[in-house]
């Protein structure tokens, strides 16, 4: 079984910085692709950053320059470093990794999502 749990969310006002983390624990042998998607209230879920396992980071264009994804393969975690936040980044930013596994001799490459942490952003 394989788990991501994100952590970092609050409600801070514009102008302020969050640090988002997403740990992902369990039975695996490997994490490629990792990435954030932010949720507003109302929306749908949409990518706003994602990184390779060889940590090359790519950004949606409205969060460039804001925005920093990273991530530490030793613990098996993803960052979202969110500096200068407007109200308009206010929702649930959810984690996703994709996990190779060998399930009773059987490998697999699946694709698991953490339970969301939520900013909010006042004016």
């Amino acid at each position: 079984q394989v788990q991501l749990v994100e952590s970092g969310g609050g409600l801070v006002q514009a102008g302020e910085s969050l640090r988002l983390s997403c740990v992902v624990s369990g039975n695996f042998f490997s994490i490629n692709g990792m990435g954030w998607y932010h949720q507003a209230p109302g929306k749908q879920r949409i990518l706003v950053a994602r990184i390779t396992r060889d940590s090359k980071p790519s950004y949606a264009d409205s969060v460039k320059g804001r925005l920093t994804i990273s991530r530490d393969n030793a613990k098996n975690s993803v960052y979202l470093q969110m500096n200068n936040l407007i109200p308009e980044d206010t929702g649930v930013y959810y984690c996703n990794a994709q996990i190779q596994s060998y399930v009773a001799t059987t490998y697999r490459s699946d694709l698991y999502w953490g339970q969301g942490t939520q900013v909010s952003v006042s004016a």
